[in-house]
């Protein structure tokens, strides 16, 4: 009856069954033992386990094999790793059970590497461990990150030939994927001969996870097609990657999927699908979906509150902050993140430094590197780039390359060219590799018409191989989402592409728009300058949603980059000239254009 119980994860059932037969004066045997400690592990019931154990040694059973690997486990799942390696250190033959359990506690532990170290020795002893254990290590070296010996113990897998386990293969898939190698994880995951949701929902989640949207949607079509059912941990991945390439359409047609029940009882869900409109521009959807949640976590808060300050409703965010406060829920680190990026897109230096100050002194939080980052943002696109540099200077941890890349921001937008070389300097030792470094300075430089120095910069990034990252911007028109380069004619339509923008350009001279030449970075002629800026995959997008969408429907464009000056006038222009309601996120913000106006206000 206990092993029938414990069998069927009836676990208190078992220890029930168990207390009676105790109490009938029977006494268990080493058959009884294995089953009542995986039941007392299962439930969490310590002390019934040590009066078991207890058991155990005055019935002469401390010897057999299986009741010390059960004695084990128990200690190793109640979290008592020291009495564990004490039961594991007495087991004379270790089999592999008892080897993967003793992994696992570290693995619990957060001891990782020590882990690993332990399957290193299981290996070193000949014995040749089961799926389960490879699962477990291959855990351990997802969360270090830790690729190399990942790819050690999939050669090992291969050699063994456990490549072709489902749950093996899909943790490798998983392991690539968190690492940032897709095509590794593209590969394990091709060679398959079995996959399961969870393999698909690893390469999802992976490509969206790791910049590949497009990819990501591709791949949950291919799912479709097998006719798999998705499940949570897909959406996540299938609307993370429709809220990055701002695809609306496909995001509501995606969550079709699965009952809106599901998303507004799983946190996780209703997080991805709050954030998935938020950054589609439809906050009056993402607040609907907010305000029906049955339950709502810190991380659902956050989520509303950054989606606002990213749409430019930072006095609306402020509001959602004061309910946060209400209802008992202890903000953290992430809540002023959003609070203060609202107050930089807006520029409210004084709100920003009240909230930045009241973390220590009113909710005992210690500011990150991130809240610091944002202080400086804010100060330098306001033009106070003394004291945002002072900031620096005096913060508890040394500067990483988001802090300084946001005081070079403020000098490019306020033209301090002497203190952006400072800042460019420190940026070269931290991330030598970064075009974006060199392109900014080179911009300020430009704009400053100190075109020797811009091409210093230039010749620089070419002796070291440098190559700018090319503009890219994605518009989704019925469902389906199209992708424009910089200067880019290998889309189908291209020629009509191409017409409208000259369409576009008539209009604007006429409406006296002049090409803010001052953003491109040769010293070229000014004909030619403008050229280069009418090509840019921002204004291409535009120009394809104008000529493929209904004269009312909104156009949403993408985008990889920070929207260039040029393009962010002229937009707002063709906003007014066509009557179209444009919405452009790029990587710094939200820009909805309407009316000629932009709602950044022009301060972005």
């Amino acid at each position: 009856m206990i092993r029938g119980f414990v069998s069927n994860d009836c676990f208190q059932h078992a220890i029930e069954f168990y207390n009676s037969m105790r109490n009938e004066g029977f006494l268990p045997t080493n058959f009884t033992f294995p089953f009542v400690l995986k039941a007392c592990a299962r439930e969490h019931d310590f002390q019934l386990g040590v009066r078991s154990h207890s058991l155990i040694v005055k019935a002469g059973l401390d010897c057999d094999e299986f009741v010390k690997t059960s004695l084990l486990n128990l200690y190793v799942h109640c979290g008592y790793l020291a009495d564990a390696l004490k039961v594991f250190d007495d087991i004379p033959d270790k089999n592999v059970v008892s080897w993967t359990a003793i992994i696992s506690g570290y693995i619990n532990e957060g001891n990782l590497e020590e882990a690993i170290n332990m399957f290193r020795r299981l290996l070193h002893r000949g014995l040749k461990p089961d799926s389960f254990s490879i699962v477990r290590v291959l855990t351990a070296c997802t969360q270090l990150g830790d690729l190399s010996t990942a790819k050690w113990i999939h050669g090992y897998v291969n050699e063994a030939g456990k490549g072709r386990n489902v749950f093996v293969a899909t943790s490798l898939v998983d392991l690539y994927a968190k690492c940032g190698n897709m095509e590794k994880a593209r590969r394990v995951f091709d060679q398959m001969p079995e996959k399961d949701i969870v393999s698909w929902s690893s390469m999802i989640q992976g490509y969206a996870s790791n910049g590949f949207p497009k990819e990501a949607l591709d791949m949950f079509y291919n799912m479709q097609r097998e006719n798999l059912k998705p499940e949570y941990y897909t959406m996540v991945g299938v609307l993370s990657a429709c809220a990055s390439l701002g695809a609306l359409e496909l995001g509501v047609w995606a969550s079709s999927f699965m009952e809106r029940n599901e998303f507004l009882s799983n946190p996780v869900l209703g997080t991805t699908l709050i954030d998935m409109y938020a950054k589609c521009g439809r906050m009056a959807q993402a607040c609907k979906v907010f305000r029906e949640m049955k339950d709502k976590d810190q991380v659902v808060w956050n989520a509303v509150v950054s989606g606002l300050s990213m749409n430019g409703y930072v006095k609306v965010a402020f509001g959602v902050f004061g309910q946060l406060e209400k209802c008992g829920i202890q903000p953290n680190g992430n809540t002023f993140v959003g609070l203060l990026c609202g107050c930089t897109h807006a520029g409210l230096v004084d709100e920003g430094r009240q909230f930045f100050n009241s973390m220590s002194r009113v909710f005992s939080l210690t500011p990150m590197i991130e809240h610091y980052g944002c202080m400086v943002d804010l100060l330098g696109r306001s033009g106070q780039l003394d004291e945002a540099h002072e900031l620096i200077k005096s913060m508890p941890m040394e500067p990483n390359a988001i802090v300084w890349g946001a005081l070079l921001a403020g000098c490019r937008l306020h033209k301090k060219t002497d203190l952006a070389e400072h800042v460019l300097n420190q940026l070269i030792a931290l991330e030598p590799w970064n075009s974006g470094n060199y392109v900014l300075l080179s911009n300020i430089y430009s704009a400053s018409h100190k075109w020797n120095d811009a091409a210093k910069i230039r010749s620089m990034m070419g002796d070291k191989g440098i190559q700018k990252i090319r503009g890219c911007s994605w518009v989704e028109v019925d469902g389906v989402v199209h992708e424009f380069l910089v200067g880019d004619n290998s889309h189908p339509l291209s020629e009509k592409i191409y017409s409208k923008l000259d369409e576009l350009a008539t209009k604007l001279k006429a409406a006296g728009f002049v090409p803010t030449t001052d953003h491109v970075l040769f010293d070229i002629e000014e004909e030619e300058k403008q050229y280069f800026l009418a090509c840019h995959s921002e204004k291409l997008a535009l120009a394809f949603g104008l000529i493929t969408t209904a004269p009312k429907d909104v156009i949403r464009i993408a985008k990889n980059l920070r929207v260039c000056g040029d393009c962010h006038e002229a937009i707002k222009l063709i906003s007014k000239i066509t009557g179209r309601e444009i919405i452009v996120r790029d990587n710094n913000r939200f820009h909805c254009f309407i009316e000629g106006s932009c709602s950044c206000k022009d301060f972005w």
